[in-house]
């Protein structure tokens, strides 16, 4: 079977993405299940490589040619190298070069599917990108009509009704169709993964105790309940709403293969806890396989040559796992 064709976009150049995208891509456990293409500014990359010991080349990606050592696209072009650890306005600017290009690259069919590294959004923000992070940029430029993010692991699986935005507009967004097209997109997601067709589905309440029966909110009794209804009749095991905070002890985490989530930090603050070192960001959604790892740029250590490449690796692996499904 041809080896599925990832781009790996390297994030944010004052970040820890350059270095350790550059270590995944030398490993050879990496290139027995894809062909990576790295996508970045190429000095920085050079600089990257110096910085962790890669003493190879670096070729220009063309599809119908063999690969000889690393392959590189640059859509970046900065004019300066940036400084470690600080957000600017470049940088936001190259990170979304390659972002961009990557998915021009996979809607044309070159890459079948696309690997990122972290971004920074203030330096997006600096730049004038107008989008919070990866998921909305991916969503609106492939014009899904219905995307979401999974943080995925083996331990645990979680989906977000609402993602980046401010925890005092997370109510009033929610709405009962949203939260079926998310749970829908999980259970579908994760049963793929899992090779399972029955995943069972545990829906979290917005409220601490899931609204005590309208004490506490309402959300649950006039939203969430009545979506998990709609979920069900779609055929989504899908239980709830379960209290958050007992949502993801040990019994749950045995009895639920995911966990449908109402914002952001209810579903990354236990994932990054139990996975934080094996933890896989999944845009949900699109017309091929997006992964990301499940941290940030990390501008405290970048460019020190300390950070750890683990849940890049994961992220690659299971790119390449999915993108291979499709092939």
């Amino acid at each position: 079977m041809t080896k599925p064709i990832l781009a790996l976009t390297t994030g944010d150049p004052a970040g820890v993405g350059p270095e350790l995208s550059i270590r995944a891509a030398m490993r050879d456990d990496i290139r027995e299940t894809c062909r990576l293409v790295l996508l970045g500014d190429r000095k920085v990359l050079q600089a990257a490589a110096n910085l962790v010991g890669y003493q190879g080349q670096f070729t220009e990606f063309e599809p119908e040619t063999p690969p000889q050592g690393l392959e590189i696209i640059d859509p970046c072009h900065l004019a300066r190298f940036p400084e470690p650890g600080v957000a600017t306005a470049a940088g936001g600017r190259a990170a979304f070069a390659a972002i961009e290009a990557a998915i021009d690259g996979a809607r044309a069919g070159t890459f079948q599917g696309v690997v990122t590294a972290p971004i920074n959004k203030l330096a997006l923000k600096m730049a004038g990108i107008e989008f919070p992070g990866h998921t909305e940029v991916f969503g609106e430029r492939t014009n899904s009509p219905a995307f979401a993010m999974m943080m995925y692991s083996e331990k645990l699986a979680v989906g977000l009704v609402t993602c980046h935005q401010s925890l005092a507009s997370v109510p009033g967004s929610l709405r009962r169709e949203r939260i079926v097209e998310v749970g829908r997109l999980l259970a579908d997601s994760v049963g793929k993964i899992r090779g399972k067709k029955k995943v069972r589905l545990a829906v979290l309440g917005l409220n601490p105790h899931a609204g005590e029966g309208g004490l506490f909110g309402n959300e649950e009794g006039k939203t969430i309940v009545p979506a998990i209804a709609d979920l069900v009749s779609a055929g989504v095991n899908a239980v709830g709403p379960i209290p958050p905070d007992t949502a993801f002890t040990g019994n749950k985490l045995k009895e639920f293969d995911a966990f449908l989530c109402m914002y952001h930090d209810q579903g990354l603050i236990p994932f990054k806890m139990l996975a934080f070192d094996e933890g896989v960001n999944v845009t949900m959604g699109l017309p091929f396989p997006r992964t990301s790892v499940d941290h940030g740029t990390a501008y405290d250590i970048a460019w020190k040559g300390i950070a750890s490449e683990s849940s890049l690796l994961k992220a690659i692996a299971l790119g390449a796992r999915l993108a291979a499904d499709k092939t």
